[in-house]
């Protein structure tokens, strides 16, 4: 078994055992590894253009927004943009703040057909630290220290 299937079977586990409707749930290190192992791969930020400027970026990703700033207004062209930005087969790796916007962007993917939907588990950066009310501390991209940069 290749890199590629053994982290692809991990993140099926991961949904099938949380029954998620999305193909796989990666944590930050799977997806970025994956990134550099599978051919078409793409990283879909789904973080609103205000998140980006405030908080950075990651390098080659795809940004297509899943809500807008301000008033978190629902992004009513998602699946069009994502369509037309990206290879109908291409594994899709979704990634947000913390996780929960990115769920939901990989469960209507994956509901409106696409088979090929990751969820990236953390975000970009992390759960909140409860005790310092403070993130990208306990874990998510950031805090893996994975690549990223300030606009």
């Amino acid at each position: 078994m290749g890199r590629i299937t053994e982290l692809l079977d991990t993140a099926h586990s991961r949904s099938q055992a949380n029954s998620w409707p999305y193909a796989g749930a990666l944590l930050p290190h799977e997806a970025h590894e994956l990134l550099q192992l599978a051919p078409g791969a793409r990283l879909v930020d789904v973080r609103s253009r205000a998140e980006l400027e405030l908080t950075g970026t990651i390098p080659g990703a795809l940004h297509v927004e899943w809500q807008s700033w301000p008033g978190w207004v629902l992004n009513p062209h998602f699946l069009a943009q994502l369509a037309q930005a990206t290879d109908p087969e291409s594994l899709l790796f979704f990634i947000c703040r913390s996780g929960h916007r990115s769920h939901r962007a990989a469960q209507l993917c994956a509901e409106s057909g696409r088979n090929h939907c990751y969820n990236v588990l953390e975000g970009f950066e992390g759960d909140l630290n409860k005790t310092t009310g403070h993130r990208s501390e306990l874990n998510g991209w950031k805090r893996r220290e994975l690549p990223w940069s300030q606009i």
